[in-house]
């Protein structure tokens, strides 16, 4: 666990509209990118099984389907070890810039892949590379939007402020389902299958014009400013070489990667039952229209991104635990009453068991962005924070809908399926027993236990220590 923090001179926080100015393109960003990636997941519930494997019955498609989203999952830690390595080196925004590029490039393409029936087995073998592609930028995003906001704020405002990135993944569905909502209510199926899915993907071309526009107006944490200053004042005076981000946070944070991992695995499988199986179990199996589940998830996706920043500053006032706790004992209890719930084919029972998941589901994730990055130091956060995320996500988010649909096609009912939510909810309150309390840590420097480097203050009468005080002053 990482220790007591120890507090050096922090860079003054940015005025209120600055750092406004930063949660908004932040917030912006982190939308666009999960409006991509989220579209995948609905479109693969609905439609891919149908277009790229119309060979298989439905619910086989729709397997398979979900097993091309799921190989997006295994890229994310690349791209968190990569993003992670060069945005602990370079800097936060150059790296947000690059993903979000990525990740709109890769969607608009997905846009324009042919189907089976045009050029055969090589149809879903592009659909799955540009898959992997999206899944390697979403996994450099996550760490890098959430600490351009934290490193920004000050330590009593930010779960508050640092969760609105956050707000992006519920803002993301709500506009990657309503679009979908929209083309299935003005096309036949026929149609929508034919072409109609393509024009959401299409239009990210746009949005990631917007994003960009948003995210090269910003600044650079001025955390990671004074942190890459003293770096290079150690380096200049002959002190000891720095070891690579990701060596370091494995050596120093260990413990605090696996707390991250394991308060991932109920956050990240409930979301992805809730918000994309949900689609297959009321279509497939409940047989029910499209329209009316997608009209589900998009109630309880507005709910959601209501509740997120009050999550977090609510946990700004009780602390990240607690409310982190609330999230994941619900999300256990709550998938008991969940399909019952669905399986009253009623209207608004549907959008009752989404929204009440989806309100337990937002305990867990609005304190996530301040808990991680408050678990981690300045020169090692963006790798420490992304890879306790993102390798969660493999084993958690990645196979969510496939063991949910094959747990569904073996048993024939959602027993199963509660019994596996509730398992992962043990997980993770496991997990948080395990952690520290993190609120109001100063994220200016945070030392683990039995860390072996020393504050350069600490290395009295060196050179290196001398330069490396004389820079923080100067950054200051």
């Amino acid at each position: 666990m990482a220790g007591a923090p120890t507090a050096v001179n922090a860079p003054p926080a940015p005025s209120p509209k600055g750092l406004t100015r930063i949660v908004a393109a932040s917030l912006v960003g982190t939308t666009i990118e999960w409006y991509d990636y989220f579209l995948y997941g609905s479109a693969a519930a609905l439609v891919f099984g149908k277009v790229f494997f119309p060979k298989s019955d439905p619910l086989t498609g729709t397997l398979l389907a979900f097993l091309t989203y799921a190989i997006g999952f295994a890229a994310r830690p690349l791209g968190a070890l990569v993003f992670g390595h060069f945005g602990d080196r370079i800097g936060r925004k150059q790296l947000l810039v690059v993903s979000l590029l990525m990740m709109g490039v890769s969607s608009a393409l997905i846009g324009c892949v042919p189907g089976y029936a045009s050029i055969g087995i090589a149809a879903p073998i592009l659909l799955t590379t540009l898959r992997v592609v999206q899944g390697f930028a979403l996994g450099g995003e996550w760490g890098g939007a959430v600490l351009l906001v934290s490193e920004h704020g000050d330590a009593r405002r930010r779960g508050f402020w640092a969760s609105w990135p956050q707000g992006g993944a519920p803002a993301g569905n709500l506009i990657a389902v309503g679009v979908l909502s929209l083309m299935t209510s003005v096309q036949s199926d026929a149609s929508f299958v034919a072409w109609g899915w393509r024009i959401p993907f299409l239009f990210s071309a746009v949005l990631v014009g917007i994003g960009l526009w948003v995210r090269l107006s910003v600044d650079e944490s001025p955390l990671f400013k004074a942190a890459q200053a003293k770096a290079a004042a150690r380096a200049a005076a002959d002190g000891p070489a720095e070891p690579s981000p990701l060596v370091s946070v494995l050596r120093q944070h260990w413990r605090d990667i696996l707390v991250a991992m394991g308060a991932r695995i109920a956050e990240n499988i409930s979301y992805y039952v809730i918000t994309a199986f949900v689609l297959t179990y009321c279509v497939d199996h409940l047989g029910l229209a499209k329209q009316t589940a997608l009209n589900a998830v998009l109630i309880g996706s507005a709910v959601q991104f209501c509740l997120i920043p009050m999550f977090g500053a609510l946990s700004d006032r009780v602390g990240r635990k607690p409310v982190y706790l609330v999230g994941a004992v619900g999300v256990g209890v709550w998938a008991w009453a969940f399909f019952g719930l669905l399986d009253t084919r009623s209207f608004p029972m549907l959008v009752l068991a989404v929204t009440v998941g989806l309100v337990f589901h937002s305990a867990m994730y609005a304190p996530q962005a301040a808990f991680f990055s408050e678990l981690f130091a300045t020169r090692m956060r963006f790798s420490g924070a992304s890879i306790g995320a993102q390798f969660a996500s493999v084993a958690a988010g990645a196979p969510a809908p496939l063991i949910a649909v094959a747990l569904l096609a073996h048993y024939g009912d959602s027993t199963p399926v509660s019994v596996y939510l509730s398992l992962a909810a043990v997980v993770t309150v496991i997990a948080l027993l395990f952690a520290k309390e993190t609120r109001g840590r100063d994220l200016a420097e945070v030392v683990p236990d039995g860390a072996a480097a020393v504050p350069a203050r600490a290395q009295a009468g060196t050179a290196a220590g001398a330069a490396a005080d004389a820079t923080d002053a100067a950054a200051v």
